[in-house]
């Protein structure tokens, strides 16, 4: 599973990478966790403010900090449950 956070390196999004590590750890989840700080390719997911989350391609927040839980929850919708 691919996950994504977008974001040019600002503190919040230094805190949903955190944030969605956790969940990844929390639920099992066989997820490929990578930051995506290039402008023109946090444009293409149609992103207007950052930090977002992106799981398996579908933009899952967008300009604010989920919690680790629905994180889980979004992951866990994704591709099943591992714990």
């Amino acid at each position: 599973m691919k996950v994504k956070v977008l974001g040019t390196g600002c503190a919040k999004c230094s805190k949903l990478y955190a944030l969605t590590e956790q969940a990844i750890t929390d639920t099992g989840a066989p997820a490929e966790l990578s930051k995506v700080e290039k402008i023109d390719e946090i444009a293409s997911y149609g992103v207007a403010f950052t930090p977002a989350l992106v799981i398996e391609g579908e933009v899952k927040s967008s300009g604010k900090l989920p919690t680790v839980e629905k994180i889980a929850e979004w992951l866990r919708a994704a591709g099943g449950p591992w714990t």
